[in-house]
């Protein structure tokens, strides 16, 4: 068994900087539906089940790319509810928005930023959905990421994180690694300790599921404040 400092040692980081992560989303935004598949589309779908959103709630995710998660989340809330969304592309809000109805607009509101920052107040959240997105943070900001999903997190609330994980190595993780290091401005993802790093953070992990995309293992995980019990 690795230790927690090993396993964290362990993962690689995340070698382009903020501003080149921005510019490549932006540019890709067009076709990153083509690109990401059907796959990814259905994981980030079964990660969403996982959390149980009800109608009336107040919802946010971290990432929301396309857009494509945003529309379920604004179908699930109501007309009660309210979906916020934090990205760090310009040109993804712009196909994000390009593909919600008017009806769905009026309870969306959408931001660029960093989620290492979030601009919200504490504990207005009753569910955050995160996919495919924290593995894009660097190691060191790892831990300021789920700090600030927990500050914004309401006390019952739940949080979804979907992420490529690092725990099993297969040659599919060893060459997504190798691509990685190789083409860290275009393979700017990698596989995590997922359910480490949230307990680390703070959250209880109270559910799991383990899948994989392409042969690379992902985790779906359902994390609570741990001070907290689930209602």
């Amino acid at each position: 068994m690795f230790s927690q400092n090993e396993k964290k040692e362990g993962m690689s980081r995340v070698r382009r900087t903020k501003a080149q992560a921005k510019e490549y989303y932006d540019k890709i935004s067009k076709w990153y539906d083509l690109i990401s598949g059907k796959k990814e589309k259905k994981l980030s779908k079964l990660g969403l089940e996982r959390l149980k959103i009800a109608e009336g709630e107040v919802v946010l995710e971290i990432g929301y790319g396309t857009g494509r998660i945003m529309k379920e989340l604004a179908e699930l809330v109501g007309s009660e509810g309210r979906v916020y969304g934090i990205d760090i592309s310009e040109g993804m809000k712009e196909k994000a928005l390009s593909g919600i109805d008017t009806a769905k607009l009026e309870r969306i509101r959408l931001e660029c930023g960093d989620a290492a920052k979030l601009p919200y107040g504490e504990e207005l959240f009753d569910s955050i959905f995160i996919g495919f997105t924290l593995e894009l943070f660097d190691t060191p900001e790892l831990p300021v990421v789920l700090k600030e999903c927990e500050r914004v997190l309401k006390k019952n609330g739940k949080m979804c994180v979907l992420s490529m994980s690092k725990r099993k190595e297969n040659t599919m993780v060893m060459l997504y690694e190798w691509s990685h290091r190789i083409f860290p401005k275009f393979i700017d993802c990698r596989p995590i300790y997922t359910e480490e790093i949230a307990r680390n953070a703070g959250f209880q992990v109270i559910e799991k599921t383990e899948e994989n995309l392409f042969g690379l293992p992902v985790d779906i995980i359902v994390v609570k404040k741990a001070s907290f019990d689930t209602p």
